[in-house]
Formats: structure tokens, C-alpha cells, sequence
């Protein structure tokens, strides 16, 4: 029996400047925050929405509006499933209206593309942003979908049979980015 090799690729202190740097991008590429919306997928994603909303008031002196979008019903890979065989839906939670918003979608990992074109879908069901951009912590490649993120905390090239798992102290009791070699 083999044991999967664990590397850390991103410790608390560099997820913390990585989400920094995509505070400054965020309020830079936007001309401010005027408009923005945060919305977080998902389960790690609302997580980092909110670190971010953080660092952009630090930086801007004002608050950005932080939602969290439950893409579940969106995926088309549907497997999560209750005992009675039907989807674990959690729900969205947008604190404003998102039509005539810049919307930042943000996620932990972008990986085929498929959760992100899920969330754009349940996204569009809640109303019709001005713009749609998106941040993530993690770009490891290997996109299925004609999907790029505008906000990357850190690319890491990975083989397909590699797993990055990224923990964050909201969820896991620490924060860091993880390959496993299968």
C-alpha cells in the first residue's frame, strides 16, 4: 500500500498575501469598489469573499457586499445527494441585487471550469450583472471549459493525478494549500 506524498504549497502567511494582492487588483482593476459585489461559491469560496471584503475596507475605508452562491442545482455532474436521493441544496444569500452589479465571483480552486460556468448559470438566475469577473486562490490548469480566472492568488501547474486541497481556518482549523500525489 502506498501513501499519498502531501506537499504544502501555500502556508497561512502566503494565502494571506496572495488574497492582499487580489484586494489591491480587485479595487484597481474596478476604479474603486463603487458597484462590486463579493459573492463567494460555495463552500470555501464564501470564505475567502469575506477575507477579501476585509482587506478592501482596510484598504478603501468602505464596505464591499459579500454573498455566497449555492451552485449545487447548476452542477451538471449532480452527486451530493440526501438520503432520499435528491440534491443537498444550502441555498444562495445575496445581500443586494446583482443586476447592474460588477459581480466578483470567488472560489478556492479553478480546475475544469465546470463549478465556475455552474455558478455564472445561478448567478444569472438572480439577476444580470453589468460585468462578471472572477478570483480565485488556486489555478492548477487542466480547464474543460473556456473559463480564466481575472484574479489568480497563485498558479499551480498540477498532472491529473495530482489533488490540491486547500483548508481554511473557517472550515479545516488552519489555512494552507496542499498537492497529493495519488
Amino acid at each position: 500500500m502506498t501513501v499519498a506524498q502531501k506537499t504544502v504549497v501555500l502556508d497561512q502567511h502566503a494565502i494571506r498575501r496572495a488574497l492582499t494582492r487580489i484586494a489591491h487588483e480587485i479595487i484597481e482593476r474596478n476604479k474603486g469598489i463603487e458597484n462590486c459585489v463579493l459573492v463567494g461559491i460555495k463552500t470555501r469560496g464564501i470564505h475567502l469573499a469575506e477575507r477579501l471584503a476585509n482587506r478592501i475596507e482596510e484598504i478603501e475605508g468602505a464596505k464591499v457586499p459579500v454573498g455566497e452562491i449555492d451552485i449545487t442545482l447548476y452542477r451538471d455532474d449532480l452527486t451530493v445527494k440526501t438520503q432520499n436521493d435528491e440534491p443537498e441544496v444550502k441555498g444562495s444569500d445575496l445581500p443586494v441585487d446583482v443586476t447592474d452589479k460588477k459581480v466578483i465571483l470567488i472560489d478556492d480552486v479553478l480546475f475544469t471550469g465546470r463549478t465556475v460556468r455552474a455558478a455564472l448559470d445561478a448567478l444569472m438566475d438572480l439577476g444580470r450583472p453589468s460585468t462578471i469577473q472572477l478570483a480565485v486562490l488556486v489555478d492548477r490548469g487542466h480547464r474543460e471549459l473556456p473559463i480564466r480566472a481575472d484574479f489568480v492568488g497563485k498558479n499551480i501547474p498540477t498532472s491529473s493525478s495530482e489533488k490540491i486541497v486547500v483548508e481554511l481556518t473557517e472550515v479545516d482549523d488552519e489555512d494552507q494549500v496542499t498537492i497529493h500525489d495519488n
